[in-house]
């Protein structure tokens, strides 16, 4: 029964906003997404989207304390490319209680470069919230910052990579002190020609 249950968790995609309903090849993702292209749970047209600054997806505003730099922005992209596309995510798909997802991600591990790469290159980006799921004021139709929040430069706000990766969309992913390649942690980023390293992963977990 340990098996059936184990295999369940792979190579699926999560009951959410734009997500397919199964993963297979998608031979037009763009940009930072296009590592999933063999096999994605998210469309191009998502894939493209992922790139806006402020995109249908969530209406979602990287510059909501001025302009991010894009050496941060990419992370998020990358973030978001992960997210949406990857089949590998299924050990960690939790039950969400949100209008608009069923499923969400909890504590996938992260590999430890991916989360203080994206804390080093994001350390003087500037934000006004720890948590970015919720709390906002949407009154505009996009996030802005709720009234007395104040801007301050990332590191202020995350002194560790490990409260940035953990606490910025509310436990999704967990900071590991396993590096890439080692089989036991997610990575955001990875030679698509050496194939997905996070199916072995995912194997792992399940």
């Amino acid at each position: 029964a340990a098996t059936a249950t184990g295999d369940s968790l792979l190579n699926i995609c999560m009951d959410a906003k734009h997500h397919k309903t199964e993963p297979g090849p998608e031979g037009q993702l763009y940009g930072q997404c296009v590592l999933w292209k063999d096999n994605a749970c998210c469309t191009a047209n998502t894939s493209m989207e992922a790139h806006e600054d402020q995109s249908y997806l969530y209406n979602f505003n990287w510059d909501h304390c001025g302009a991010m730099p894009q050496k941060c922005k990419r992370h998020f992209i990358q973030d978001t490319c992960l997210y949406e596309c990857s089949p590998n995510l299924g050990p960690w798909i939790d039950q969400a209680d949100n209008s608009w997802r069923k499923q969400r991600i909890r504590n996938v591990p992260l590999c430890r470069e991916d989360c203080e790469q994206w804390w080093e290159d994001c350390q003087d980006a500037v934000t006004c919230k720890a948590n970015w799921h919720k709390g906002w004021n949407w009154t505009t139709g996009t996030n802005q910052c709720p009234p007395g929040a104040m801007c301050q430069k990332f590191k202020f706000v995350f002194p560790t990579a490990a409260a940035l990766c953990e606490q910025i969309w509310s436990g999704s992913y967990l900071y590991t002190s396993h590096h890439r390649g080692s089989g036991r942690c997610i990575q955001m980023w990875f030679d698509p020609a050496q194939g997905n390293p996070n199916i072995a992963v995912a194997q792992y977990y399940a």
